[in-house]
């Protein structure tokens, strides 16, 4: 489905045909070649996400015949559908039919080449005609189950293109020719024949072998590479596929007070439906009847469930764990977080990062070069006096051992388990070019709102005069401010409530503007507010509670006054409270060599209380929204990296401007949009488990691509110097890639720090 913006339109193409990173490059520099295209194709993910010009008459169509000229096949992705299970559902079984035929042939090629190497390798099996059997059972390998690499690489050689199945193509179907050639017309195919076969690295002349046992064992070996890392690649991405499967497939709608059970597609935004105890919420919403505990470990990795009542949001696929709920839908189909989330991992896992646009543009020339280097093997051995066996032999292994699947694979299965492995743990890495970022961060800049600490008002402390119960002061401030609705009236009676239990109801009320609150409480005239209210009424408050009040507003804090029966009574704190684990985040974060500063628009005095409280040392206090940008500007000037982490609109434009933007999925669309990373819980010490989590991705890359190439860089002078026999060659180069895969499975053991 394209999307078209200022001009500019961008589509995802499904690519078929591909079997190695070569092949991706070169249909990415075929696009590329299109006036206005930009592209990159992804040999993992089998996708091709480009950017055109569609005011210069390129459309579409022109993009799919361009591929197709390549010797591919592309087309447009279906569209999304509501049914998100379903359509993953579907993507198995499609997976599976294209795994059918390569799991037969690979079944073929053991069966069939397994005798073909023992009797190769053992010279006790070597009965009178055991070439002859060998030569019965090699065919259908090399004719059959090699068939997918000789059809490509004609498709390649007839767009004047080599690809890695052009080396597997030339070297079985050499070793095969040869061998044909030897029984025939040569002496191997004489009654009696016999050769050894040695496991070792030594130099042979070949004279009177066959070479049936490397033609089919390396195809056997190779289509046993292919066949695994299909699968593991259908288990990298099986995070993403988890996300979609969240989702609830049916939901209660309540429609002119009744109830009617309607499949997911169907729910609108302005909705209102029913959650029961034990089922998921079928999408995000507010909840406006009821009140429960919600479990959303699936998609924030949360283990305690948050309790929500009316005019709480919630989110879809998460678990009603409690009470009956009525909520109104806010989000359906693919604007709800959920499905924001899968595309965030879809996107990630179709970017490129620099190592792996690195990684394709050797691949596009290194077969070639090894093509060349096979025919100079080839022709020195020759020129040497060795015997046509032994360049021949020589030659082959060079062929072989230069199929650079492991290249090709070093960075997409890394990032897709990273990428993947992020998503359940509530990371959600918007594209790879991130990785790259975090391993040079050395600066973390934090908003204090909404991330180090809750967001709201809380009720943190309690003073009152001599002879006074707490409780008392609760219970009547509480049930006066319950029937308030100011943020800081919430927060004393929500306090209240926690501390005390029910609050009574009060007999009289009523708001004394920018003042407080007024009325009667269990027969008792009550007083809640600044202190100038108390003034009006002709009250002081007496020594202790002023000096709590002075010391509370010191620190930034906003204190309420409290009085009845014509005295003053207790002095409540009011503040953003700082969340549990900004601290231990704190901790983290410096632990991985980052300096953290908070930024915040409050007064010196809160930040700075707040600031103690966490172990931050550097504060910028009394910044402008449009003025946090700049600060990031000044602090990258001064040649730091800058890491930002926020969760307001007013952060966006901060967020954007860092090095590495981190967005709270708590916090504002426009936060998320504008950050790199983002967090799903909000839960400051996520920022630290994504960037160790970045880093270890980018770790696993850069290490499949060191093994990757140190084995072609070891391995050809060795094959060129004939030493090694092209069945071992075979085996070599598999076990290389699914080694890359292997590393890159091991980000799936991944966790969060612990505490």
């Amino acid at each position: 489905m394209a999307t078209t913006t200022s001009g500019t339109a961008q589509v995802e193409l499904a690519i078929g045909g591909m079997t190695c990173a070569s092949c991706a490059a070169r249909i990415e520099k075929k696009l590329n070649r299109m006036d206005g295209v930009e592209a990159t194709v992804n040999y993992a993910t089998e996708k091709a996400k480009v950017t055109f010009d569609a005011g210069a008459g390129v459309g579409v169509g022109d993009l799919i015949a361009t591929v197709e000229a390549t010797g591919y096949t592309a087309a447009e992705p279906e569209p999304p559908r509501d049914e998100a299970a379903d359509a993953v559902d579907a993507d198995e079984e499609r997976a599976d039919e294209e795994l059918r035929p390569l799991r037969q042939r690979l079944v073929t090629a053991v069966v069939l080449a397994v005798p073909v190497v023992a009797m190769a390798m053992v010279p006790a099996l070597q009965f009178q005609y055991w070439q002859w059997l060998s030569l019965t059972l090699a065919a259908p390998v090399v004719v059959y189950a090699a068939w997918p690499f000789h059809k490509a690489a004609w498709t390649n050689a007839r767009h004047g293109a080599a690809t890695m199945d052009t080396l597997i193509s030339v070297g079985t179907g050499a070793a095969f020719l040869w061998s044909l050639w030897a029984l025939f017309f040569g002496t191997a195919g004489m009654p009696g024949m016999t050769h050894p076969f040695e496991f070792t690295i030594a130099r042979t002349d070949g004279a009177g072998n066959i070479y049936l046992e490397a033609a089919a064992g390396v195809t056997a070996f190779i289509l046993a590479g292919r066949y695994f890392e299909a699968r593991s690649k259908r288990k990298a991405g099986a995070a993403l596929k988890a996300l979609m499967r969240l989702g609830a497939k049916e939901v209660t709608v309540l429609k002119d007070g009744r109830e009617v059970t309607v499949p997911i597609a169907g729910l609108r935004v302005g909705d209102r439906f029913l959650v029961r105890p034990g089922e998921k919420i079928a999408t995000d919403g507010t909840v406006v009847e009821g009140s429960s505990a919600v479990d959303a470990s699936m998609l924030t990795g949360e283990s305690v469930p948050v309790e929500v009542g009316v005019g709480d949001a919630v989110t879809g696929a998460t678990l009603n764990a409690g009470g009956r709920l009525v909520v109104e839908a806010t989000r359906v189909g693919s604007d709800t977080q959920l499905a924001r989330m899968a595309k965030l991992v879809e996107d990630a896992q179709n970017g490129k990062a620099a190592a792996q646009r690195l990684a394709d543009r050797i691949s596009a020339v290194f077969v070639p070069v090894v093509i060349a280097l096979a025919l100079g093997t080839l022709g020195f051995w020759l020129g040497s006096g060795q015997g046509l066996t032994a360049a021949f032999t020589a030659a082959v292994a060079v062929l072989i051992i230069a199929c650079p699947c492991a290249l090709g694979l070093a960075t997409p299965t890394a990032l897709m388990v990273g990428t993947g492995r992020g998503a359940q743990l509530g990371i959600l890495i918007k594209g790879p070019e991130v990785l790259e970022t975090t391993r040079r961060v050395d600066t973390i800049v934090l908003d204090k709102t909404g991330t180090v600490t809750t967001g709201r008002m809380t009720l943190l402390a309690v003073h009152t005069a001599d002879d006074v119960d707490e409780k008392d002061a609760l219970r009547l401030a509480g049930a006066l401010e319950h029937s308030s609705e100011h943020p800081i009236a919430r927060a004393v009676a929500t306090g209240a409530a926690d501390r005390v239990g029910t609050l009574p109801v009060p007999e009289d009320f009523a708001n004394v503007p920018g003042l407080g609150v007024q009325g009667v409480v269990e027969g008792h005239a009550v007083l809640v507010g600044r202190e100038k209210l108390l003034e009006e009424w002709a009250m002081a408050l007496p020594a202790g509670l002023k000096s709590a009040k002075d010391a509370a507003e010191a620190a930034g804090r906003t204190a309420v006054a409290v009085a009845w029966d014509g005295e003053a009574r207790a002095v409540l704190e009011v503040a953003d409270a700082v969340k549990d684990t900004s601290a231990e985040a704190i901790r983290r974060l410096r632990g991985l060599g980052l300096t953290p500063i908070l930024l915040t628009g409050d007064n010196r005095a809160v930040a700075e209380a707040v600031a103690a409280e966490v172990g931050i040392e550097e504060v910028i206090a009394e910044v402008m929204p449009q003025d946090k940008v700049d600060v990031v500007k000044r602090l990258q000037a001064e040649g730091r990296s800058v890491a930002m982490v926020g969760d307001g609109v007013n952060d966006a434009a901060a967020l954007a401007q860092a090095d590495l933007g981190l967005a709270m999925g708590t916090g504002t669309d426009a936060a998320i949009e504008a950050g790199d990373l983002t967090l799903v819980r909000g839960d400051l010490r996520a920022a630290a488990d994504a960037i160790r989590l970045s880093r270890r991705t980018l770790g696993t890359i850069r290490s499949n691509l060191f093994w990757a190439f140190a084995y072609n860089v070891a391995a050809l002078p060795l094959a060129a110097a004939g030493l090694l026999n092209p069945m071992i060659a075979g085996a070599a180069m598999a076990f290389s890639s699914v080694f890359v895969v292997g590393n890159s499975l091991r980000l799936r053991g991944f966790r969060a720090a612990e505490g």
